[in-house]
């Protein structure tokens, strides 16, 4: 059943209205300095449940849990002295921390997919922090897109897929990070669930050595499914040339005949803010029966974040 998508400006009666929508449990896509999310109100079991069936999300993959502000977080989470940290650096910003999640947290259990913990993230963009502050509780919003295909980073891109699936898109312009948040396990020992957009070296800094973590068969966290942030077109990596029918997407000055780029100085911050963006702009090009192949990407600092999702969009297809 198809519905009206309303585009909502994010200014007072904007973040009013959608807050009204996520009260009587709707959903409303939002803006985040990382991508656009989809929000429900976490505590909302059928609104929450409206989420999965809007991206056709598989039940077992849980969600992330946007706060406002620290106090909400520890209303929801157990934080100890590592957590209080962590977040002190790096929030409000593009890290999510997966903690224990208290038994008096009041989430509906679709959020945490069973688990014993939950993942929160507390969010810089103004208007993901002005919809918290007006909604004034928590919001489990996954990227707003159909489950595994390219992450939005516009507000078009979400209205391109989950148009008449949703009730309202609050248009914050293009996200700044262009990647999603790096999530970062505290329940045990330090370990990195996702790469994302605060590089795993910054957060060694503070916390010593972080192990890798995820399970692709059973996600402790969002963004771990093998095939993922998937555009129609087959990818192939590390490509130093083009191959017949592909469109090549190049990495720094050595590629100057790549048919798009994503940062021709070689810069890794622009590349991640282009990535999405780029890979749809191939998508178009490539066609039926096209391809894409991009130039290799160092694997460090952001890097390592690009890489994982270029991995997982080079997966074979579920």
């Amino acid at each position: 059943m198809s519905m009206e998508t309303h585009l909502l400006v994010p200014d007072d009666h904007g973040l009013g209205r959608a807050a009204a929508i996520l009260r009587a449990g709707g959903l409303v896509a939002m803006p985040t300095e990382t991508v656009y999310g989809l929000a429900a109100d976490a505590r909302n079991g059928a609104a929450v449940a409206q989420i999965f069936a809007a991206k056709g999300r598989p039940r077992f993959n849980p969600l992330i849990v946007h706060v406002a502000d620290l106090g909400m977080a520890r209303d929801i989470a157990l934080f100890d002295a590592r957590a209080e940290a962590v977040a002190a650096k790096f929030w409000p910003g593009p890290l999510t921390l997966v903690l224990p999640v208290r038994a008096t947290a009041g989430l509906s259990p679709l959020v945490t997919a069973g688990l014993t913990t939950v993942a929160l993230r507390m969010p810089a963009h103004p208007v993901a922090q002005g919809l918290l502050r007006a909604f004034g509780g928590p919001l489990a919003a996954p990227s707003a897109n159909p489950s595994g295909k390219v992450s939005p980073t516009t507000a078009a891109h979400v209205q391109e897929g989950l148009g008449g699936k949703i009730d309202a898109v609050l248009d914050g312009g293009a996200c700044s990070v262009g990647l999603e948040s790096t999530i970062l396990g505290l329940d045990g020992a330090p370990a990195l669930l996702r790469p994302g957009g605060i590089p795993v070296e910054a957060l060694e800094a503070l916390l010593g050595p972080i192990a890798a973590g995820g399970h692709a068969d059973k996600p402790n966290a969002p963004g771990q499914l093998a095939s993922h942030y998937a555009p129609d077109a087959p990818v192939r990596l590390n490509a130093e040339a083009p191959q017949d029918g592909e469109v090549w997407i190049g990495f720094g000055p050595e590629c100057r005949g790549a048919h798009l780029t994503l940062s021709a100085t070689g810069d890794l911050v622009q590349a991640a803010a282009a990535l999405f963006q780029t890979l749809r702009d191939a998508d178009r090009l490539a066609g039926p029966g096209g391809k894409i192949a991009f130039a290799p990407v160092p694997d460090h600092g952001l890097g390592r974040a690009i890489n994982d999702r270029l991995n997982r969009a080079a997966a074979p297809r579920p």
